[in-house]
């Protein structure tokens, strides 16, 4: 399939890396404003670099992978599907609910698949939960508990990765949109939504540096939710699932994971793996390894959707237009008190 990536800085040019990885996919453009970033991403294949989109486009990419901030995705998912291209757009999905929902509208009307790179869901922490869960290791769902945090704005390497309007928020849209699709990944749906979020650490206005709510599944089964910008022990996230025979941790970083389960007579019994694998590789080649990885396994599952209808772990526009719908729901709870009901959404058709 043709491949063409919008973007080219930092993650964008790990998204080009991992079409060129893939043998039976073609990267045939770049769209980047910097013409030195678009032809580092190009190098070792005979891609177009350019900086006009209807150049872009006329090399009849297939797929679009966009990697832009968030607040041009709609208008490139727009044109990528007047194009007749599928979509692969970088979380979060847009920086806006309006605009969240108009991608997804402009996917339907354009019958192209939209899919969200919520790419946590490839971590191989994540994956043994998700195989915990399915096996029926731990039993019925009870619970989920979802956290997600950094240690401030130093952490981030241009203003519109933080600041409204480009932004969309604080920590909900950066680490924490993360967070809320891996609740959503194990609830299956989020329908309720209550919490309370803050800007009284960085103050910078409209981007909340803490939030903590409860989110509810259509059969009630809550999530407890914590996403910061001022975890001062450093990047962290984890996701907990607990079940009535045991419970499944998985955490990063560094990647390590936990599955505890119990007999009829009560015994309980641990397993622990550490991945010294990532450990070594993170530390030879830093966590864009892993990253890196994660886009090729992910965009692997996107090209099966699209050809056969794979049914992949795969975040479709659904998955990341409700990740903006709990944040907004978020502030608005903050504002009112109140619990925010949402109507559910499913996986797109």
């Amino acid at each position: 399939m043709r491949i063409g990536v919008v973007g080219a800085g930092k993650v964008g040019k790990l998204r080009a890396e991992s079409v060129k990885s893939i043998s039976e996919l073609e990267l045939v453009g770049v769209l980047e404003q910097a013409p030195e970033l678009a032809d580092a991403a190009v190098t070792g294949t005979g891609a177009l670099a350019t900086s006009d989109m209807d150049a872009f486009l006329g090399k009849n990419p297939e797929i679009v992978i966009i990697s832009t901030p968030p607040h041009t995705h709609r208008e490139l998912a727009e044109k990528a599907f007047s194009a007749g291209a599928h979509v692969l757009c970088e979380k979060p999905l847009a920086h806006s609910v309006e605009d969240g929902r108009a991608m997804v509208d402009a996917a339907n009307k354009a019958d192209r698949r939209l899919a969200t790179g919520f790419n946590f869901r490839y971590y191989p922490f994540v994956k043994v939960v998700r195989e915990a869960v399915d096996r029926g290791q731990i039993g019925k769902i009870t619970h989920v508990r979802a956290f997600g945090g950094h240690n401030g704005l130093h952490n981030f390497s241009a203003e519109w990765q933080y600041k409204m309007p480009h932004s969309g928020g604080g920590a909900m849209m950066d680490i924490g949109i993360h967070i809320t699709d891996l609740a959503r990944y194990f609830l299956n749906e989020i329908v309720q939504v209550s919490g309370v979020m803050s800007e009284t650490v960085w103050n910078v206005d409209g981007s909340e540096d803490n939030a903590i709510a409860v989110f509810r599944n259509s059969e009630g089964i809550p999530a407890s939710y914590h996403a910061t910008w001022y975890e001062w022990k450093g990047f962290q996230t984890w996701i907990e699932v607990y079940g009535d025979k045991g419970m499944a941790r998985g955490a990063y970083a560094p990647m390590q994971s936990l599955i505890i389960t119990r007999d009829e007579s009560g015994r309980t019994r641990k397993k622990r793996r550490f991945f010294p694998e990532v450990r070594v590789r993170e530390k030879l080649k830093s966590w864009q390894a892993t990253a890196l990885l994660s886009f090729e396994e992910e965009l692997r599952d996107f090209v099966a959707k699209i050809r056969h209808g794979y049914d992949a772990p795969l975040a479709d526009g659904h998955d990341g237009l409700r990740a903006l719908e709990v944040s907004e729901a978020v502030r608005e709870s903050t504002r009112s008190g109140q619990t925010v009901h949402l109507e559910p959404l499913g996986r797109m058709a």
